[in-house]
């Protein structure tokens, strides 16, 4: 009987812990920062890129910077189809973030670039950032560094 209440002890302190792991999200005035996430990063790399979703639960806002220690500065960017052609480009007046609705910082579209990255994000890190919103002020946040190679479920539900 005793052997089975320690099975159960360590198999409910392991979902427990499972259940923390994946509440990682922090908050802001009326916006919600669901799971900052990032990749690592090969050994010779200079940017890396951050994701996450924002949910805005006010008014009208928008994600205007960010900083970290990690990186020489920090951009949001944009990905999208033109003719054919992936592009990338830096959206200099941030994201906007409009009220009641959800925008999903995610690859192959809005995303954060740390430039000039001082040493790469390396696989179970947790890279300290401060996101900047124009209305509900600065938050520091940390983005958890996933594999190379990224999870085929990192974004589908956080």
């Amino acid at each position: 009987m005793i052997r089975k209440n320690i099975v159960i002890g360590a198999m409910l302190g392991a979902l427990l812990s499972f259940g923390t792991a994946q509440a990682h999200g922090f908050k802001v005035g009326e916006i919600e920062i669901g799971h900052p996430s990032s990749r690592a990063m090969l050994p010779v790399a200079k940017v890396g890129g951050g994701y996450m979703k924002l949910t805005n639960n006010g008014a009208d806002d928008r994600l205007v910077s960010a900083t970290s220690d990690r990186a020489g500065s920090v951009e949001f960017h944009e990905m999208k189809m033109d003719g054919g052609i992936m592009q990338m480009r830096e959206l200099p007046n941030g994201v906007t973030l409009p009220a009641g609705k959800t925008i999903e910082l995610k690859p192959g579209g809005y995303h954060v670039m740390f430039m000039n990255v001082t040493q790469p994000f390396k696989e179970g890190e947790m890279i300290k950032t401060t996101l900047v919103f124009e209305k509900a002020g600065p938050v520091e946040v940390e983005f958890s560094v996933g594999p190379v190679a990224g999870d085929k479920n990192e974004h589908a539900e956080h």
